[in-house]
């Protein structure tokens, strides 16, 4: 098949393959180590009953690819365990069960889930917002006062950890000038207003710092771009700098842009732990470190494939929007 639905067919087999083959890497990474993997996914408190209950249900006894074969069938077609005195069904997408709290690990991803995305998702259009703002500006006064200024900012934005950040603005906003109250998860469905509210400081945190590498990328592939001879074309024919700059040349610098944000998407879903940490939010983060303090491996692998899921799934739309941002780009 050709063209684009071709490309998007190809791209969607490419991303299915990338995602089985990293749940056969986190589970020989996880489940065929050295030592009693039984006794580490039930925990130090288990029972040797317990032990071998898990074993079985683990199924250490058979083969490695016939192991990893009942994990796929489980995310697939979901599976039943043996909580002693009942049998509880896990439906699929079933990721185990947290031998620690007797919850699926797929219950336990969905309620932590909405928190991280509402991070992400809402930071994600800030730092886009300011850090391409600012690259194309810093580009566009290349050489002039106001692009020093812009470049200082960026790298001490670059320079501060989000910690920093995020304590300064809740000590200055909250603290000092008390415009808003220190931050508290409300679901967006409870009160989608008091939902923005006290995720403003947290957006903010999470996106300067990541601003800051968006800015610098941006305005080193505006230069880039407005070197090419396609724009000095069009200022030989007398196009407004500002069409050039806006219209011309910030689409062919789209593509890195793209890429970063891409990756910084999928990795921030799992990986925003101190912004979550400092303003208590219950994130995926947040529980993938209390996860692993607890030694919960099925809720650390759950989350772990959660995460890379997230992270390929967001480079297969990346890839998608490469095609629609620059027409230059050959599908294959």
């Amino acid at each position: 098949m050709n063209g684009f639905g071709g490309f998007l067919v190809r791209r969607s087999l490419a991303t299915v393959l990338t995602l089985l083959a990293i749940s056969v890497i986190v589970y020989v990474v996880f489940y065929a180590t050295p030592g009693n993997v039984a006794q580490i996914t039930c925990g130090p408190r288990c029972s040797p009953e317990q032990v071998h209950q898990v074993a079985q249900q683990l199924r250490l006894d058979d083969p490695l690819y016939v192991r990893y074969w009942h994990f796929l069938h489980g995310l697939f077609a979901g599976q039943d365990y043996s909580t002693g005195t009942s049998v509880e069904h896990c439906p699929a997408p079933c990721l185990g069960l947290s031998y620690q709290t007797d919850r699926q690990v797929m219950d336990i991803i969905l309620t932590k889930l909405p928190v991280s995305l509402s991070l992400v998702l809402g930071a994600m259009v800030l730092w886009l917002v300011l850090g391409v703002g600012t690259g194309v500006l810093s580009a566009w006064r290349r050489g002039r006062f106001t692009e020093r200024v812009l470049t200082a900012l960026t790298l001490a934005g670059w320079a501060t950890p989000v910690f920093v950040i995020g304590l300064v603005l809740m000590i200055v906003v909250c603290g000092e000038l008390q415009l808003l109250p220190f931050p508290q998860y409300v679901k967006f469905t409870d009160d989608p207003e008091q939902w923005a509210w006290n995720l403003l400081l947290p957006w903010l945190s999470l996106a300067l710092v990541e601003a800051a590498a968006f800015a610098r990328l941006t305005r080193a592939s505006m230069l880039e771009t407005l070197a090419e001879d396609h724009i000095r074309t069009f200022r030989a024919y007398g196009v407004a700098e500002r069409t050039i700059v806006g219209r011309h040349a910030l689409r062919g610098a789209l593509a890195p842009v793209i890429a970063l944000n891409a990756n910084n998407v999928g990795s921030a879903i799992g990986g925003a732990v101190l912004t979550e940490t400092l303003f208590g939010l219950p994130g995926i983060g947040q529980e993938l470190v209390h996860a692993v303090d607890m030694v919960d491996l099925p809720v650390v692998v759950g989350m772990v494939l959660v995460i890379g899921f997230f992270v390929v799934l967001a480079n297969a739309v990346a890839d998608v929007l490469y095609a629609v941002a620059d027409r230059r780009v050959v599908l294959t």
